[in-house]
């Protein structure tokens, strides 16, 4: 980076230290509300707790910011990248009640956390071309496009419910997305969830008792529903365990490499590498102790937000102390049963409908991925690598076993079918010539990865135009 660039970034650090604490705080309040509606939309789909999502994404971008040494403006809200994960472990009730087996999926998001540490200490001790070379697009990218069309199924099941509610969802996201200005553009996936339940409360289509149950405060984490409970109740399914380690671990994959695309994005939107400084084994390790801590205790795995990155955009306000302000807002957030309740009550319709548009979006990043990192098709190990990845990722999962069954001893391993596809890809691509994909230090690139909607163009196309 040149001093110029670094300039930029400490000029507007020191712009933000002038607005003030009540303008800090109202821009605070801004990032909080970019986030909240994807965040929010996980523990729904799941069937994990609400107040619990909020306060571990809160305390998890804290954490985050501590171990970045509180250089980098980054919020850390819900990962959509697991939602195949829980599904494939604990899917919800045809009624959309949460499953007993919630706590091994999120035993097995809370050792794929860990396995970002791996990766930070390996981009620690070789550097990050080095490392990335093992995860190029062509494969990463049909991981993502195999997300997003293995969990098709659950959407449409919501959906079936009420198909004019979900169909208020869909167009209303559509719409907001497409035609919307400002933060109305960034929050499209809240607008929908609000409308899609109005409609379907002015239908009738609500039991409310449950809201009017509910006390105004309370505590935001329950027993039953952390990882801890597995262990102490008498009843510990090994086999499960470890289906569930071996399940989920490998989406990790897809999600580190949307937080190295993340953390690019938003070096390039404050004009500092932070690639660089503090770097990319320190965001990685802050990003994933924070996984596998909410995990622990029953919240959903955390990931660098795209909808924040956005508003950064828009505000030229880069200071991290906002960013740190929406934490605390996050927080307290969580300590409102009644709140909770609200959201929980929500039509499998409504919850169908956004589904219905965040599974497509995961798949549709995965095409994004390979089309914006210009993979070469016309070499045959890149097709034959995405080809197994995908066959065997969805041909698996949809099979009558649903998973390759291993007996080990007195248990039996399942293998899903994203856990087989991941693994193949991974063999290939190191042991196959021919590789092309090269991430430079010095001037991250894009890996195209993002599950999030941020407001219109990417930040670096953005930046990139800025620049001729």
């Amino acid at each position: 980076m040149s001093k110029n660039e670094y300039k930029v970034g400490e000029r507007a650090i020191y712009d933000a230290r002038e607005l003030g604490t009540g303008k800090m705080i109202v821009l605070g309040l801004q990032h909080m509300f970019a986030m909240f509606g994807a965040t929010v939309v996980v523990p729904l789909i799941t069937g994990l707790n609400v107040s619990t999502t909020l306060l571990f994404a809160g305390l998890g971008t804290l954490l985050f910011h501590l171990i970045s040494k509180k250089k980098v403006p980054a919020f850390l809200g819900s990962s959509f990248a697991f939602l195949g994960g829980y599904a494939a472990i604990a899917p919800l009730g045809a009624d959309g009640s949460s499953s007993e087996l919630l706590p091994y999926a999120c035993f097995g998001v809370a050792c794929a956390g860990l396995l970002y540490l791996v990766l930070a200490a390996l981009f620690k001790a070789y550097g990050t071309s080095k490392v990335m070379k093992y995860f190029p697009p062509v494969v990463t990218g049909p991981i993502i496009i195999s997300i997003g069309l293995n969990l098709a199924p659950s959407a449409i099941n919501n959906v079936a419910s009420c198909w004019w509610v979900a169909l208020v969802a869909i167009i209303i996201v559509v719409i907001c997305n497409i035609w919307g200005k400002g933060m109305i553009k960034i929050v499209p996936i809240l607008l929908g969830v609000i409308g899609s339940y109005l409609c379907a409360a002015v239908a009738g289509l609500i039991d409310f008792s449950q809201v009017a149950a509910a006390p105004w405060i309370g505590i935001p984490i329950s027993y039953k529903n952390t990882v801890f409970s597995i262990f102490t109740g008498g009843n510990l399914n090994a086999g499960l365990l470890i289906t569930s380690i071996v399940t989920i671990m490998p989406i990790a994959l897809a999600t580190m490499m949307e937080h190295i695309g993340d953390i690019s994005a938003i070096s390039s939107t404050c004009g500092i590498n932070y690639i660089k400084d503090p770097g990319l084994h320190r965001t990685l390790t802050g990003d994933g102790l924070a996984t596998a801590i909410a995990s622990l205790f029953g919240a959903p795995a955390n990931t660098t937000y795209g909808e924040n990155t956005g508003v950064l955009t828009l505000t030229k306000v880069y200071d991290p102390r906002v960013i740190r302000i929406a934490a605390g807002f996050a927080i307290l957030m969580s300590f409102c049963p009644k709140f909770a309740a609200i959201i929980e009550v929500m039509p499998s319709a409504t919850i169908g409908g956004i589904s219905l548009v965040l599974y497509g979006m995961i798949s549709a990043v995965g095409v994004r991925n390979l089309v914006e990192t210009n993979t070469d098709f016309s070499k045959s190990r890149n097709v034959l690598i995405a080809a197994l990845i995908m066959v065997l990722s969805i041909g698996i999962s949809y099979s009558s076993a649903g998973a390759i069954n291993i007996p080990v001893g007195s248990m039996t391993l399942s293998l899903s079918g994203l856990a087989t596809g991941s693994l193949v890809g991974i063999i290939l691509n190191a042991i196959l010539p021919g590789k092309d994909y090269k991430f430079e230090d010095d001037k991250p690139n894009r890996t195209g990865v993002n599950f999030e909607i941020i407001s219109g163009e990417t930040i670096v196309e953005s930046r990139e135009k800025e620049k001729h």
